[in-house]
């Protein structure tokens, strides 16, 4: 029998994320997400991420009623979100009570994969949620934040399978948020796990260096189960490879595609139309479809590049770019080679551009690499250069232990805070999660309530 790999689709989360900064209001997809439901995909991506976050700053829509409306539609397909460990959404670490609720309510309102990662992929920072989505009945997919380094070897990382195994991941993510990894790394790595564990593997890459439809290939080879893809029209350059092309490649060589080829069709020419709105509007830039094999060799993802311009920029100091992008991989090595991923790369690159404007290294640093340099974020892949870590600490202590056993509860104090303004544990998880959008969000929607009770009496 032939070897049967399956799809999860990113279009309603990655994909639009990497191309259009994740500003894809629901109105938009709504009409196609009966065709996705049918379309056979292992799982649709549709939230967590930047999409809570850009929901309340930019979409006004509610996150959770978002979720709502998209299980509605959508009641025959697995919905999947992306949770950063202890980070859950946002770029510090959370109390366990608000990691445990949040989970809670995800899986209460539709979600049924939690893809869980840690920017340093220490295990203890994955913990509390995974044991949280467990407890929820869902699919907790353990995962690791592929980079390589002379301390990420298939060992290290095997070693981290069976942590997440035993910490009870029904499935195995590597997730290779720069596209860095190549084919034969695939193969090796896909292999190496699979030896390991008996637990079913999903990898997850992005086109922007070029490698990526390789890389899927000889992953597949190697046993791989799943893989993650676009639809076309948002696949390609910081996003997924697309979904119909792989489909159609991987039957061709005699695999197993459960995919419907007149769903994937109908999803395509109505994407088609919604890129274009956004290409006509300036959102979708010619940058994030090309390819952009700097990657391979500063370990720099696409958003992170973009990132760097954009602070250059700012400081009239585009012509340094060059020895800023230089300085990121010395700097990720002072820390101890962490992966480059949200939060970690930005903060690796902020203190690059920082160290080369200053003309001296480290002379000045923000708050969240000194917070990183305490173990506030967790353990670090290799150590932190001691020399460096003492410049910037002074005579603070470094942390022992988990940063989140520091840390208050918050949920009750935050309900109790308020008040009738949450209607709901989602608006208090929201809050809490983003404070100053959600407040604002939770004031707009009172307001309107109050002026629609208003009306309605003065009709009467």
């Amino acid at each position: 029998m032939a070897q049967k790999v399956q799809f999860v689709e990113t279009v309603l989360r990655d994909a639009n994320q990497s191309l259009i900064a994740t500003r894809l209001p629901f109105e938009k997809f709504e009409p196609m997400l009966e065709t996705i439901d049918k379309a056979g995909f292992y799982a649709a991506e549709c939230w967590g991420g930047a999409t809570f976050d850009v929901c309340l700053r930019y979409l006004n829509e509610d996150p959770w009623e978002r979720l709502r409306k998209i299980r509605a539609k959508m009641p025959n397909t697995k919905l999947q979100m992306l949770l950063r460990g202890q980070n859950v959404l946002g770029y510090s670490h959370y109390p366990d009570d608000f990691v445990k609720l949040f989970v809670a309510k995800a899986v209460e309102n539709g979600i049924d994969v939690i893809r869980i990662f840690d920017a340093l992929n220490d295990v203890n920072n994955l913990k509390v949620a995974m044991e949280a989505t467990v407890k929820a009945g869902a699919i907790a997919s353990g995962t690791i934040s592929y980079t390589t380094s002379p301390v990420h070897t298939h060992a290290n990382y095997v070693k981290m399978v069976k942590e997440l195994k035993e910490m009870g991941a029904s499935t195995i993510c590597i997730k290779d948020m720069a596209g860095i990894m190549g084919p034969q790394e695939a193969y090796d790595m896909v292999s190496a796990i699979k030896d390991a564990v008996d637990l079913p593997i999903d990898l997850h890459t992005h086109s922007t260096t070029g490698l990526a439809f390789m890389t899927y290939l000889k992953a597949v080879e190697a046993g791989v189960d799943i893989i993650d893809t676009a639809i076309s029209p948002f696949s390609g350059g910081t996003s997924q490879p697309a979904t119909e092309t792989l489909a159609y490649a991987l039957r061709q060589l005699g695999y197993q595609v459960d995919l419907n080829d007149d769903c994937l069709n109908a999803m395509a020419d109505y994407f088609k139309g919604v890129r274009d709105e956004f290409v006509a509007d300036g959102t979708l830039m010619a940058k994030s479809m090309a390819t952009d094999t700097q990657c391979l060799t500063y370990q720099v993802p696409g958003g992170m590049l973009s990132n760097l311009l954009s602070q250059l920029k700012q400081m009239n100091a585009l012509d340094r770019f060059d020895e800023a992008l230089a300085e990121t991989p010395k700097v990720r090595k002072d820390m101890g080679y962490p992966p480059l991923v949200t939060p970690t790369s930005q903060m690796v690159g902020v203190q690059a551009v920082r160290n080369v404007l200053d003309g001296e290294r480290y002379k000045t640093v923000s708050k969240e690499i000194k917070a990183y340099c305490r173990g506030e974020y967790g353990t670090t892949p290799a150590p932190i250069d001691a020399d460096i870590q003492a410049k910037i600490l002074g005579d603070d202590k470094v942390l022992e232990g988990r940063y989140a056993d520091t840390l208050a509860p918050v949920v009750e104090d935050t309900r109790a805070k308020l008040g009738d303004l949450a209607k709901s544990d989602e608006d208090v998880l929201s809050y809490i999660a983003f404070p100053n959008l959600a407040e604002k969000y939770l004031e707009n929607r009172k307001a309107k309530e109050e002026n629609a009770c208003t009306y309605s009496i003065v009709e009467a």
